[in-house]
C-alpha cells in the first residue's frame, strides 16, 4: 500500500519536473515551446522505468519532429531528473506520445456532425405531428 503512494508521488514529481524542463530546459529547437504538454507518467513499482505520456499540438510531421527531439534528449532529461529527485537510481525514461486528446476531439466533432444531420429529420416529425 504504502509502495503504490510512493510510486504515485514519484510519478507526479517526475511529471512537474519534465513539464518544468519542457518549458525551459530542452534545447532542441525539434521541441517546440507550448507544443508539448505532459499528460502522465507511468512508473514501474520497483522506480526503475518512467514512461512520460506527452501530447503534441501541430502536424504530423511537427509531430514526429517533436518526438525525436525529446527522444534525443532522454539523457539530459534522466539526468536533471537524477538532480531535481532525490532517488537511489533515477528510472529510465521513455517518451511516449499521447493521441488520446486528439481521439477525443475527435469523437466529439463526430457527434456533433450526428446531432445536426439529426436536427433536420426531428424538425419533419414536427411538421407530421401538427399535420395529424
Amino acid at each position: 500500500m504504502a509502495t503504490d503512494r510512493r510510486v504515485s508521488r514519484v510519478a507526479e514529481l517526475i511529471k512537474r519536473e519534465v513539464s518544468q524542463m519542457l518549458l525551459n530546459g530542452i534545447k532542441d529547437d525539434r521541441v517546440g515551446t507550448g507544443m508539448v504538454s505532459v499528460t502522465d507518467v507511468d512508473v514501474s513499482g520497483d522506480l526503475q522505468h518512467a514512461k512520460i505520456y506527452v501530447s503534441i499540438y501541430g502536424s504530423e510531421e511537427a509531430k514526429a519532429e517533436t518526438m525525436a527531439g525529446l527522444k534525443s534528449a532522454t539523457g539530459y532529461v534522466r539526468s536533471e531528473l537524477g538532480a531535481r529527485v532525490r532517488l537511489r537510481r533515477t528510472p529510465e525514461v521513455v517518451f511516449i506520445e499521447d493521441r488520446s486528446i486528439e481521439r477525443g476531439t475527435k469523437v466529439l466533432s463526430l457527434l456533433n456532425r450526428l446531432q445536426e444531420e439529426r436536427k433536420p429529420d426531428e424538425e419533419d416529425n414536427d411538421d407530421k405531428d401538427k399535420e395529424s
